[in-house]
């Protein structure tokens, strides 16, 4: 089992709407501080599947560490979809779930800026931990444009009319409801937006929302690359289940492990990783991924997903040259850091120097 699982009770099950709930955890004292987290982030659960033994399933926090007792995650039922709808037709207080620990970096850096929050449908699970903390935390205006079907369908809907009795000069909240105006569109949500341009811009939904909402912000001449996107997608991999073991060389075997601090195969980079407290001194292929070299060699670096779009496994590069293969959710401000993504990461220096320090 994955060292960051963990087996949670469901402290409480709130209905959100017909077709969506809130499942909050009750965390254990010993594991109060593996469950810190920052809003925006996620939590990947274990579903049981009498076909596969398990599936892996991330859903975003919903609640605040700012200003909520327990987390929570909010989940929408999707046609077809196993796993949200055995979470919501099964799971009660009480209820044992088998949990990552936090993850993601959906979450904004500053908490004084005004935001420009877009979303649509179960969208609004990680904007809302974001909405809350920012009303907490900081002090500049937020908009909230959000998308539903209809009235029935707006998730936090009675949590929403409240906040913004209690900061109406902060918070403003515009629903577009396709019973009453059609689909969202390209110019209508450019008008709506049209005033908030300058803002930092969070952005979360289905991908047709997504999709009309940046032609709405380039209408607009806002930039893509200042809009902060949360993608939902399917796990490729378990990260409940042990990983994939490497593939074989062309010989046939397995490549040989070298010994701390000396290389492997001619050419191989050597890399200095600190993780959780340790550090470890690897060779490393330049074909191979980092995430990939790390768990070949039994080191327990963070990951969900595998392929560039949580950023669990995000690290920073202390020393040496790197190059990702693919990039969706780290922004330029962070590249500029110095911050890259272990399952995407390529050596191109001799000598490297990792730190999961962030």
């Amino acid at each position: 089992m994955n060292p960051r699982a963990h087996r949670l009770e469901v402290y409480e099950v709130v209905g959100e709407t017909a077709e969506a709930v809130s499942l909050v955890f009750e965390i254990p004292a010993g594991l109060v501080s593996r469950f810190e987290y920052t809003p925006g982030q996620f939590l990947t659960v274990r579903v049981p599947s009498a076909r596969t033994g398990s599936v892996a399933r991330c859903y975003s926090l919903s609640s605040s560490p700012h200003c909520d007792d327990r987390l929570a995650v909010t989940i929408k039922r999707t046609p077809l979809g196993y796993a949200s709808n055995w979470l919501c037709d099964n799971v009660t207080a009480g209820s044992l779930l088998t949990v990552l620990e936090p993850a993601g970096n959906f979450s904004p850096r500053a908490w004084n800026r005004d935001l420009l929050l877009c979303a649509a449908g179960s969208g609004i699970t990680p904007v809302m931990s974001i909405l809350k903390s920012a009303l907490a935390r900081g002090r500049g205006k937020i908009t909230l444009v959000y998308a539903n079907r209809d009235r029935a369908s707006i998730i936090f809907a009675r949590q929403l009319q409240q906040l913004v009795q209690r900061y109406p000069r902060r918070l403003t909240v515009l629903h577009w409801l396709e019973s009453e105006r059609g689909a969202p569109t390209a110019p209508g949500l450019a008008t709506w937006m049209r005033p908030y341009r300058t803002w930092d811009i969070y952005l979360c939904g289905p991908p047709g929302f997504t999709l009309v909402a940046k032609r709405g912000l380039a209408q607009l001449r806002v930039s893509e690359r200042v809009i902060r996107q949360e993608e939902y997608r399917s796990l490729t991999d378990n990260p409940f289940e042990p990983p994939t073991p490497a593939s074989p060389i062309a010989t046939g075997t397995l490549a040989p492990t070298a010994p701390p601090g000396v290389a492997g195969a001619a050419g191989d980079a050597t890399v200095r990783v600190e993780i959780d407290g340790a550090t470890h001194t690897l060779p490393w292929p330049r074909g191979k991924k980092l995430l990939d070299v790390l768990l070949d060699h039994g080191i327990d670096a963070p990951y969900v997903c595998r392929e560039s779009a949580c950023g669990t496994c995000v690290c920073r590069v202390a020393r040496g040259r790197t190059r990702m293969l693919v990039n969706e959710c780290l922004i330029d401000e962070e590249l500029e850091m110095g911050l890259t993504l272990a399952c995407q990461t390529l050596p191109e220096s001799d000598d490297l120097h990792i730190a999961f320090d962030q």
